[in-house]
């Protein structure tokens, strides 16, 4: 029985000394969210161990293939396979195999781990990095003379809050490279306001703008012009309308004009004054001609009557 039981101590001892060992020898971290602001550099550790003998370190973007940059302690050589020159070592990679983002950008965004081998077993790192890009605020009036402010083209979108309360509603819209515009105009509860100051709230930094607007006067006299404009429109196009229609039911409605007649009368009435006129000039030819005869007859002799 003591020896049954020596054995089953002995067992557990080996087991817990087994599983500290491993524990020892290969251990993994979870994954570590880290963001870096577009335009900056981001360095990225690996866990610090003594006697390495390999780095390897494995990238994998959210856009574009995986890349890798590598180092082996026994040719004390470096290499890279599909990895741009923004990145690199920090430091000399046997010392510390620390990697540096330079100009971070959109890009680069995705998974990055760190694998070491060494005397002291193998351990990896791995991190997720997330792009900031801060948004461009606006801040002006629109042509109500009501507060717009806009924060364009932020990853994530952007907060907007007003100091003072209003029942605006913030819209967004989102770019293909990932990043939102979000734009809220402000709306105050009363109408004496002319001040307001905006805040955007960002992970890469907040940003405040002041303006004052003014209402614009004008608004209840162009509504009034446009409706008085409007209303003479609908008005000169009726009047046109039925000016046409009356035209057309003046001429549909009028007698057609009928030729005029001809009577012989007529004619005969033309006539006359021509036959007349013939008949006298007949007269006075024949009285000519009976005076020349007469003359021209020996002396005791006459024209025949």
């Amino acid at each position: 029985m003591k020896a049954g039981a020596d054995m089953k101590i002995a067992g557990k001892i080996v087991c817990v000394f087994v599983l500290l060992t491993i524990t020892k020898v290969t251990r993994t971290v979870g994954n570590n969210r880290v963001s870096a602001t577009v335009g900056n550099s981001s360095v990225l550790t690996c866990p610090p161990k003594s006697n390495i003998t390999m780095v390897t370190w494995k990238i994998s973007p959210k856009v574009g293939g995986p890349c890798a940059l590598g180092y082996r302690a026994d040719k004390n050589k470096t290499d890279r396979t599909n990895c741009s020159d923004s990145m690199n070592w920090k430091f000399r990679p046997d010392r510390d195999p620390a990697l540096e983002i330079r100009r971070v950008g959109i890009a680069h965004e995705g998974s990055y781990t760190c694998e070491v081998a060494g005397t002291e077993g193998n351990f990896d790192e791995t991190y997720d990095l997330t792009v900031l890009v801060p948004p461009r605020l606006t801040l002006y009036c629109d042509d109500h003379g009501n507060p717009v402010c806009e924060a364009a083209a932020g990853k994530p979108a952007a907060q907007i809050s007003w100091v003072l309360e209003n029942n605006s509603t913030p819209k967004e819209e989102g770019h293909d490279n990932g990043t939102v515009t979000v734009l809220s105009k402000f709306t105050a509860y009363s109408t004496n306001v002319t001040n307001t100051t905006c805040i955007v709230s960002h992970p890469a930094g907040n940003q405040s703008r002041s303006i004052a607007c003014h209402p614009s006067k004008n608004n209840g006299f162009i509504l009034y012009l446009s409706i008085i404009l409007c209303f003479l429109g609908i008005i000169t196009l009726m009047a046109v309308i039925y000016y046409f229609k009356l035209h057309r039911l003046f001429y549909k409605t009028k007698p057609p004009e009928t030729a005029p007649t001809h009577s012989p009368q007529d004619d005969t009435m033309e006539v006359e004054p021509y036959t007349t006129y013939v008949q006298k000039e007949n007269v006075i030819y024949n009285s000519v001609s009976d005076l020349t005869v007469g003359q021209n007859l020996p002396q005791g002799l006459s024209p025949a009557t």
